[in-house]
C-alpha cells in the first residue's frame, strides 16, 4: 500500500490535499460528497492507499469542507460555490503541473466532475461519476435532511443520517460508526458550520436544480464516462444515472442492487476492481 501524506497548498486558495503515489506518471482527481463533516478523507480514506501504488492521487477538500479555506463571508447556494470550487481545482492542477488527469467524483463531486468537462474539457481524460447529482431530480426527504442538519444538529441524528448511505448497516457497522463520530466532530466547527448553512439554505431542492448540467453540454462531453450507483441510494435517486447515460456520448453504467449512496465502503473491492479496469484500459 503507498503511504498518504497531506498539506495545505497556499496558492490553489489553500487548499488542503490528501496525495498518495506522487511519482506516478497518470493521476487521478478524486472528489467528495456534500454531508455535513465531509471531507476527502472520510470519502477516499479506503482507496487512496491502494490505488497510490500505480496513480498519482489527490483528494482535495472543497472550499467550504475540511480543513481548506472557509470564506469569511461565504456565498450563497450552490452556483455560488462552484464558481469557487471550479477556480479552486484548476488552481490545485495549475500548481502541481498537472495538464491532464482523471477524476473520479461521488455525489455533489460527481455534478461538480461534469461542471468540469462542460468547462475545462482539456483537462481531463476518464472520468467515475459515483451516485452523482447533475441531472434533473426530486430531492429525497434523506437528502433534504441531510443538507439540513443544522436545523438541529445532534450525534443521533448524524448517525442516523450516516445510516442512510448504505442498505445493509450490519456488513459494514464498525465502519459506519467510525465515520459518525469523525463526520459529527467535523460539525462543531464553526467554520465549517457557516459554510454548510450558506451553501444549503432552504428550500434545498433549488440547490439540486442549480447541479443540473444542460442536455447540450452533456452531448458535447466526449471523454469516457463509467458510472456507478447504488439501486437503492435514499440520497441520489438511481434514475439520476438513468437520465445521464442518456445524454452522454461514451458512457458505461455498473449498477449494485442491495446497495444505497457509498458504493465505494459498501462493495469497497468491487469498486476498486472497476475503476482500475477502467482506467487501465489505456495502457
Amino acid at each position: 500500500m503507498a503511504k498518504v501524506s497531506n498539506r495545505i497548498i497556499k496558492n490553489a486558495n489553500s487548499t488542503y490535499v490528501n496525495e498518495s503515489g506522487k511519482n506516478n506518471k497518470d493521476a487521478i482527481l478524486f472528489l467528495h460528497g456534500s454531508g455535513p463533516g465531509a471531507s476527502a478523507w472520510s470519502n477516499w480514506q479506503y482507496i487512496m492507499p491502494e490505488f497510490g501504488e500505480k496513480f498519482y492521487c489527490l483528494a482535495p477538500d472543497l472550499l467550504g469542507f475540511g480543513k481548506s479555506h472557509h470564506p469569511e463571508e461565504p456565498p450563497k447556494g450552490m452556483r455560488n460555490w462552484m464558481r469557487l470550487w471550479m477556480d479552486q481545482l484548476i488552481s490545485l492542477l495549475d500548481e502541481l503541473n498537472l495538464e491532464k488527469v482523471h477524476i473520479v467524483g461521488n455525489s455533489m463531486g460527481g455534478a461538480i466532475a461534469l461542471q468540469l468537462l462542460m468547462d475545462f474539457p482539456d483537462r481531463f481524460n476518464r472520468v467515475v461519476l459515483m451516485g452523482p447529482a447533475g441531472a434533473p431530480t426530486k430531492i429525497t426527504p434523506e437528502l433534504d435532511r441531510t443538507w439540513g442538519y443544522y436545523d438541529d444538529p445532534s450525534p443521533e441524528l448524524m448517525a442516523n443520517m450516516i445510516s442512510w448511505f448504505s442498505y445493509d448497516q450490519s456488513i459494514i457497522g464498525d465502519q459506519l460508526e467510525a465515520i459518525s463520530k469523525m463526520r459529527h466532530k467535523a460539525t462543531l466547527d464553526k467554520n465549517i458550520r457557516r459554510s454548510f448553512e450558506a451553501m444549503f439554505p432552504a428550500p434545498r431542492q433549488q440547490h439540486l436544480d442549480e447541479l443540473v448540467i444542460p442536455d447540450g453540454s452533456l452531448r458535447n462531453m466526449d471523454h469516457p464516462i463509467l458510472i456507478i450507483h447504488g439501486q437503492e441510494d435514499l440520497l441520489v435517486n438511481v434514475e439520476t444515472s438513468y437520465y445521464l447515460i442518456k445524454h452522454l456520448p461514451n458512457v458505461q453504467m455498473h449498477i449494485f442492487s442491495h446497495c444505497s449512496h457509498w458504493t465505494q465502503i459498501e462493495y469497497k473491492e468491487s469498486f476498486h476492481y472497476l475503476l482500475k479496469g477502467f482506467f487501465e484500459e489505456n495502457y
